[in-house]
């Protein structure tokens, strides 16, 4: 009987983690450049249940398998491509990108779905690339960012809205001068002169090849594990991608879906919480009225 509460109860935490993951996702709806959330749930792997003392001969009878309740087993960001909102400032801007990929048991490019997975041949799950603005925080860390709400700082320093420093395709600071408020900057990335030609500075768009492994910070800021910095290039001339001038990209997140992940999570949480009070009654006499026969 035990097994069930303990099961109800783990319902209860992970309904709780679904409940704060699309929480989160609510908050950030008018957030430039976040990216959605979604919470992986995984049943604990099923057990076979054996009857052990049972007739002569047949002692160890297999009863069936037996679930062993759910947990939250991780949180994945979903990295699709959000609204473009115009703003008209030159200081702000936006990625579109849908880059691709090629199957090498197929030859031919990958077809990824809504959330930019694809499964090969061999049941391999594989994830669409995605290009980031390249930055750095106040530790000279390198970090990663859809949110290109820039401005540029007295001394001509292109910064993000926390900050940080907005790197060229050498890692190198971006430094603007003698045009801090009016610059321009092309669909590669080129910052130009008044003529349309490029100057040598190139914003750093950066392309991860496993977007879903990039650790959150906060404030729509990424990071690689130190055993990923191998999966991360500069974007290339032949790459499906642009950047867009005077534009933001708004947060990917849906509120209308979100709302109703919301019910239904805490549907399920006062489910197994009525299965708890259930089992806490049954005990409860099991202690009071059986146990004084």
């Amino acid at each position: 009987m035990l097994r069930g509460l303990y099961n109800a109860a783990a319902g209860m935490i992970t309904q709780q983690r679904r409940h704060d993951t699309i929480t989160q996702n609510i908050v950030n709806v008018n957030t430039t450049g976040y990216k959605q959330t979604d919470s992986v749930q995984r049943s604990f792997p099923e057990v076979l249940v054996s009857m052990i003392g049972g007739e002569p001969g047949n002692e160890h009878r297999t009863l069936g398998k037996l679930s062993t309740a759910v947990f939250a087993e991780e949180s994945l960001s979903l990295h699709k491509q959000g609204a473009l909102r115009e703003t008209g400032k030159t200081s702000d801007f936006a990625i579109v990108s849908e880059l691709g990929l090629v199957d090498p048991g197929t030859g031919e490019n990958m077809s990824f779905d809504a959330s930019g997975k694809y499964i090969d041949g061999n049941g391999e799950v594989i994830y669409r690339p995605q290009a980031f603005f390249t930055v750095q925080d106040e530790n000279e860390e390198v970090r990663y960012t859809r949110n290109g709400q820039f401005h540029v700082s007295q001394d001509g320093n292109l910064l993000t809205s926390t900050g940080y420093q907005v790197l060229d395709a050498n890692n190198t600071p971006i430094v603007l001068t003698g045009q801090a408020g009016n610059f321009t900057v092309n669909e590669q990335g080129q910052i130009v002169d008044e003529a349309g030609n490029p100057t040598g500075v190139t914003l750093g768009i950066s392309v991860v090849d496993k977007p879903h492994e990039l650790v959150r910070e906060g404030n729509g800021v990424f990071r690689l594990n130190s055993t990923d910095e191998d999966g991360t290039r500069f974007l290339a001339a032949g790459d499906n991608a642009i950047v867009r001038q005077g534009f933001i990209e708004a947060s990917n997140v849906d509120p209308s879906q979100s709302m109703v992940e919301l019910t239904a999570a805490l549907r399920a949480y006062e489910t197994n919480q009525k299965v708890v009070q259930f089992y806490d009654k049954s005990l409860e006499k099991a202690v009071n009225e059986i146990g004084r026969v």
